[in-house]
């Protein structure tokens, strides 16, 4: 069963419930009860997408959508989770999916969930989905066309990647784009506004506060940690380059399932909340700033209600969190430096993972986390390694499409 982050001994939902639901009741974020632990039948001998399955297994015991688990999961997975091998300093490969980004993994099976359970029900959902880069494209091109559902993707205006925008305003039919006149934390409070307002009904969330988003990302942190371990025979540090904090958050539960992690670092941009956090002991969101690493422009990053529900206390949490800074600079200088030293392109978020391996963990065995390909921004890389990053098919075939969007102001009402 899942609690809220702000009322843990309050009202229960499944977690078929808290999929549509997206936001618990009262505002807060969906947590398990309890952290299961990872299946002792557990194997990598399938393929990823099997693995991935067996580890969010235990999460749907007893749901609705048990005996349809494995089978979406196949469906949702269908693409390689790689890693660039380099003697234990590692990257792992999560932009194999159909937008280029990680957030295939945790779009993909939110949409198949959702469907499934709203097919069931005989019931419509509107998706609303604020996005600082990946995540929009990742969920219009999960939900396009899924029976039952509809989707408001909601973007700042002038702050995402062109190829990102073209992914963000290709679609028709089921999803509508949104151009906002405001930052990436203005897009979220208009769709947190949306869920708060009583006379809507009918919504629900895509972005990393629903629990559909997260328990992929768990399950890629298990399978990753396990093959890394039957690989090297030892447990890596995970490098995670970090904005809204979902992606980290899935690594932190993967860890509390037994997933052989022997640490979990946060790397951020300029937007130094975290890093702020546990230097002073006092956590203080505000307004994003724009980086090259725009998808991780966070000011305010929604999923620290999870991390703290974990670690309650500033002790525990600099117990089991670290976390560093990277500067534009930073990323020019880091995308230079892998390419120039052994030809491995690099996409500036990921970058901010690689320089905080290199200033900070040079000497230990690690994960850098690569949330995106570095086709997708183009403008930043190119000019750096001195010549074209060649484009993955998938994100050819989204590029070729006209675009549509309508722009908007900060006020959520405008979206109805």
């Amino acid at each position: 069963m899942y609690v809220s982050t702000r009322s843990v001994t309050g009202d229960k939902s499944t977690a078929s419930e808290a999929i549509l639901k997206g936001l618990a009741p009262d505002g807060g974020l969906f947590i398990p009860e309890s952290i299961p632990r990872i299946p002792e039948d557990f194997t990598l001998s399938k393929g990823a997408w099997y693995a991935m399955y067996q580890a969010m297994k235990p999460y749907f015991e007893g749901d609705e959508l048990e005996g349809d688990l494995e089978e979406i999961a196949k469906n949702a997975f269908s693409f390689p989770v790689p890693f660039h091998h380099n003697e234990g300093k590692d990257t792992l490969e999560l932009f194999y999916g159909p937008t280029a980004a990680f957030k295939d993994f945790g779009a993909r099976f939110l949409a198949f969930s959702m469907e499934k359970l709203l097919e069931k029900r005989n019931r419509d959902l509107c998706i609303l989905v604020a996005t600082s880069g990946d995540t929009g494209g990742a969920v219009a091109s999960a939900f396009h066309n899924r029976k039952h559902l509809s989707v408001k993707v909601l973007f700042p205006k002038g702050r995402v990647a062109e190829r990102q925008q073209k992914q963000l305003t290709c679609w028709d039919g089921n999803v509508e784009s949104y151009e906002v006149d405001g930052t990436f934390d203005d897009c979220q409070k208009m769709v947190k506004d949306a869920f708060m307002d009583s006379s809507l009904s009918g919504l629900s969330s895509a972005n990393s506060i629903n629990l559909g988003r997260l328990l992929p990302q768990m399950a890629y942190y298990v399978y990753a940690s396990s093959l890394y371990k039957e690989i090297y025979g030892r447990e890596a540090v995970f490098i995670i380059p970090s904005g809204n904090v979902g992606n980290s958050t899935g690594a932190f539960w993967a860890k509390a399932m037994g997933a052989p992690i022997k640490s979990i670092v946060l790397a951020v941009n300029a937007n130094r909340t975290i890093p702020d956090y546990l230097e002073t002991g006092e956590y203080r969101p505000r307004p994003s700033v724009e980086t090259l690493a725009n998808a991780m422009d966070v000011g305010a990053p929604s999923n620290m209600e999870r991390l703290f529900a974990m670690f309650p206390s500033v002790e525990q949490f600099r117990e089991n969190v670290a976390s560093y800074s990277v500067s534009d600079d930073e990323i020019r200088r880091t995308i230079g430096e892998e390419y120039r030293e052994s030809g491995h392109i690099i996409c500036p978020h990921t970058a901010c993972g690689e320089r905080v391996r290199r200033d900070h963990y040079a000497d230990e065995d690690t994960v850098v986390v690569a949330t995106a390909h570095p086709a997708k921004f183009e403008r930043i890389v190119e000019p750096i390694i001195g010549g074209p990053v060649a484009i993955p098919k998938q994100l050819f075939d989204i590029l070729q499409k006209p675009s549509a969007a309508k722009s908007i102001g900060t006020d959520y009402h405008a979206l109805f």
